[in-house]
């Protein structure tokens, strides 16, 4: 479905009730001819990058948040050593 949107004496618009409501960044690609392209964006920090750079600690913080007390007893264990 189209909608008509305008743009006010500054060029912005209002999205109003389009897309979802957790989209609250874009990134906006103008083609040749003049169409912008809105896709949602997420920001993150270069420390989340970074962890994301490493699927088994990703994994691994699963892993203790669905069960807290594994990781518990197992730092307990490290500790010991």
């Amino acid at each position: 479905m189209e909608h008509l949107v305008e743009l006010d004496s500054r060029r912005r618009i209002t999205l109003g009730r389009l897309g979802k409501p957790e989209h609250e960044r874009y990134f906006v690609h103008e083609e040749a001819d003049g169409t912008l392209v809105l896709t949602p964006a997420v920001v993150m920090s270069a420390h989340e990058a970074a962890l994301l750079r490493h699927p088994e600690l990703v994994e691994q913080i699963k892993a203790d948040l669905a069960d807290p007390s594994a990781a518990l007893s197992s730092s307990a264990g490290r500790r010991e050593r």
